[in-house]
């Protein structure tokens, strides 16, 4: 371990003023009031003993403290200390502290152990250092003979979207005759996803000949990768062969569909599961309450909401944090929020969802607010709560808001921006009509801009007819995402508000050329459990001449006309005022954004018929009122 590279690493982290592993106000346990009063009698092993209960406890805060309380002792940390601390580290997201605990490491002669060699590479792939990881695997030749170290490795590249390298490594492990166990496919499997089904229909093959397909856990791995390869087919034909099917098979179904967008999928089989005999678990039902989210079911969620209340559960933090995102997903901001505030204890991701809410509702002052006072609460904020935030100030154009919270990621919070962060920034300055520094954020983006990065610029070009500008991102983000078809149609869209015939004929060329359709549109309501489901100029619905007389009606009102070929959410609006009683809000959910002309119609709706309508696209929410929308006619 004489590199240099350690050298440096280790020193900086000993020069701290002292072993500060991010100390908490929390009280410790009993258990470590115990030891503090009799540390002089107390053993390495009792230590030991005490930080594998804090740690198996999830008490990962207090582990750490306590272990400085250790070497304030007389005893000294062995093997069996560091896996249990590099663990907290890990979990805790401290790169700093884990730094600090390497260098204890080798101060005690610890770092030849096989475990604690694992621990490390484990806590490096952990904290987003997956290039230490492998160095340190690298200089150690013991570490490059033992399987523990190789699936730590391999699970690290995994966890940092590096399914080549990890790949790469089983390879090797298989070439060095390294034995592989079911821990290597569980963490190698998890990084098949999208169009490597081939790769891993091959890891399957190898986990049959190798009979680990008999092991629960990675029969249940499969099921989910087949999922996430697209392959959803195949995902059912394994577990429908599957001849013992235990509530965790189950889960991995329902999440695998959740996650991948299969939400119908997901909630039928949770009906199957339920007709099965088998009780339900809070993983099952974040698996649906993410489906409800997706599909803006309410009935269910609200089923599964009552559910949870009557079980031992109803104060598990994630399907608390599942029930906020559901309701405000599905346009009940209140009972959002409701929930959120009689939490016993909230995390990151409560607040997340929370502030997320917020965000796509359009209220974009209270999601700051919120995200001010998470602050206030000692939470420190991470990446994705930042996205939240940075979205809620792009929809209510809080652009200087926005921008400061941008750059206080890093210079306050020392969080590196990544991608999604810059799309935020770039839609932010667009909506704006700062179509300058958008393109100028693109500029000094530190990694190369993805598709979500120009699609913004694109969006925003749209927005403020900039035809030049949006060719410009257009070329880029169809090198990136060559069949996404939302691009063509957007800059088609843009052509066609500023006539541009020509424009309009090469998009539509490009796309018959890469036979790309326009996905049609739908809009939906839901009225006593059952989903009425409605596209353009639909005559299919049992009540669909009482819908047309008024929509009519409608048209005579505002004085417009809907013409022949009705858009969906016309139509699901007319029904809706059919079934709904006098003065209730009405949500809607489309899978395409909002046109112009529907957006007015439906302005000029809300304010004769005295009604709310609350109009859910794939961005954002609209709250029609009045004759006034809650995006100010900007979305």
């Amino acid at each position: 371990m004489g590199n240099p590279f350690w050298t440096k690493h280790i020193h900086a982290a000993m020069t701290k003023q002292s072993f500060t592993l991010h100390s908490t106000n929390k009280l410790l346990s009993r258990h470590l009031h115990v030891l503090l009063v009799n540390k002089t009698s107390t053993t390495c092993a009792s230590y030991n003993a005490q930080l594998r209960d804090l740690t198996k406890h999830g008490n990962y805060q207090e582990c750490l403290t306590f272990y400085r309380q250790m070497l304030r002792s007389t005893a000294t940390p062995n093997a069996f200390t560091f896996p249990v601390v590099l663990k907290s580290s890990a979990l805790l997201s401290l790169p700093i502290s884990g730094t600090q605990l390497h260098s204890h490491v080798i101060k005690t002669g610890c770092h030849a152990e096989p475990f604690v060699q694992t621990a490390l590479i484990s806590f490096y792939g952990k904290c987003s250092l997956i290039k230490d990881a492998r160095q340190l695997f690298d200089e150690s030749p013991h570490s490059q003979k033992l399987t523990v170290c190789y699936n730590a490795l391999i699970s690290g590249y995994t966890r940092n979207d590096q399914f080549v390298s990890g790949y790469k490594l089983f390879a090797r492990m298989r070439f060095m005759r390294i034995p592989v166990d079911a821990v290597t496919m569980l963490g190698l499997i998890p990084g098949c996803s999208g169009d490597i089904l081939k790769i891993g229909e091959s890891l399957h093959g190898f986990v049959a000949k190798c009979g680990l397909d008999n092991d629960f856990c990675v029969a249940n791995c499969l099921l989910t990768m087949y999922v996430r390869c697209g392959s959803k087919e195949l995902a059912r034909k394994f577990f429908d062969c599957m001849p013992i099917k235990e509530l965790a098979t189950w889960n991995a179904m329902i999440s695998g569909y959740a996650q991948n967008g299969y939400a119908t999928e997901a909630l039928e089989l949770y009906r199957e599961l339920e007709s099965s005999g088998l009780d339900p678990n809070p993983i099952t039902l974040v698996g649906v309450l993410s489906s409800c989210s997706h599909l803006g079911a309410r009935k269910i969620g609200v089923d599964i909401e009552k559910k949870v209340q009557n079980s031992s559960f109803k104060n598990n933090i994630f399907l608390n944090n599942a029930l906020i995102n559901m309701y405000a997903r599905c346009g009940d901001l209140r009972k959002a929020q409701e929930i959120f505030d009689n939490m016993l204890e909230k995390n990151l991701v409560s607040w997340t969802a929370i502030i997320g809410g917020y965000g796509m509702h359009g209220e974009g002052e209270t999601a700051v607010h919120l995200f001010n006072e998470m602050i206030r609460s000692n939470i420190r904020p991470d990446g994705p709560v930042f996205v939240s935030v940075l979205s809620a100030c792009s929809h209510a154009g809080l652009t200087d808001t926005g921008l400061d919270y941008f750059d206080s990621m890093k210079m306050k919070f020392g969080l590196n921006p990544g991608p999604e962060h810059y799309s935020c920034v770039v839609d932010l300055l667009g909506r704006a009509g700062r179509l300058d520094d958008a393109q100028k954020i693109i500029k000094t983006m530190p990694m190369e801009p993805d598709g979500a990065v120009w699609g913004a610029l694109l969006g925003a070009c749209k927005i403020h007819k900039n035809v030049d500008l949006a060719e410009v991102a257009f070329d880029r983000v169809i090198k990136l995402e060559p069949t996404n078809i939302g691009y063509y149609v957007l800059l088609s869209n843009l052509y066609t508000e500023v006539n541009n015939t020509e424009g309009i004929l090469r998009i539509r060329v490009m796309m018959r050329e890469k036979g790309l359709r326009k996905d049609p549109g739908y809009s939906y309501v839901e009225h006593k459990g059952t989903t009425h489901l409605f596209v353009a100029g639909d005559h299919n619905h049992p009540q669909t001449d009482e819908i047309y007389a008024m929509l009519t009606r409608l048209d005579d009102l505002i004085n417009v006309s809907s013409g022949n070929m009705v858009h969906s959410e016309r139509l699901a609006i007319a029904f809706a005022l059919l079934i709904t009683e006098v003065g209730q809000d009405i949500l809607v959910i489309k899978n395409l954004r909002v046109c112009g002309d529907c957006h007015e119609f439906i302005k000029l709706v809300s304010k004769v018929v005295e009604r709310r309508f609350i109009i859910r696209d794939p961005t954002r929410f609209h709250h029609f009122k009045d004759g006034v929308c809650s995006c100010k006619d900007y979305w």
